[in-house]
């Protein structure tokens, strides 16, 4: 009997400890209203921006907990979301160059906050990334949030 609740405790144990990747998904077409609680009962306490990228911290019924790039907390409407992936410039001037390397051409550059599409995930601290205007190239994954 106690080699099968120690077993079962080192199952558990090794559960805790496995990380979990971290889930993405950016608001869909139309800007999201975001609420202190899972119910448009609850405040309404910003409204989120088409595209805007939200780590995922939880699913309930209808509704997700969402983190955004601020850190700040809140539930939307699960049929707000999508998984198209978008990201947010983070520093004051990322520079979009042709390749993953520094030394390469610049193809634009961004503002801070400033949303890119996610066109591919990161590579060697890389992330290629698509500006609305239609150009793209690749950003450091240090300088964007929402990877």
């Amino acid at each position: 009997m106690k080699t099968a609740i120690f077993a079962v405790s080192l199952g558990l144990i090794a559960q805790a400890g496995t990380a979990h990747a971290v889930d993405f998904k950016s608001v869909a077409a139309a800007p999201a209203i975001m609420y202190d609680a899972p119910s448009v009962r609850g405040a309404k306490v910003f409204i989120a921006p088409r595209n805007m990228p939200l780590e995922v911290i939880l699913t309930y019924g209808d509704w997700t907990k969402v983190r955004d790039a601020s850190g700040d907390l809140s539930w939307v409407e699960s049929s707000a979301l999508n998984a198209q992936r978008w990201v947010v410039v983070n520093v004051a001037n990322a520079r979009i160059l042709a390749s993953q390397d520094e030394a390469a051409s610049v193809v634009f550059s961004a503002d801070k906050n400033v949303l890119l599409e996610l066109l591919a995930p990161a590579t060697s601290g890389w992330l290629k990334v698509k500006h609305r205007d239609g150009e793209s190239g690749y950003v450091k994954a240090t300088d964007v949030w929402g990877e």
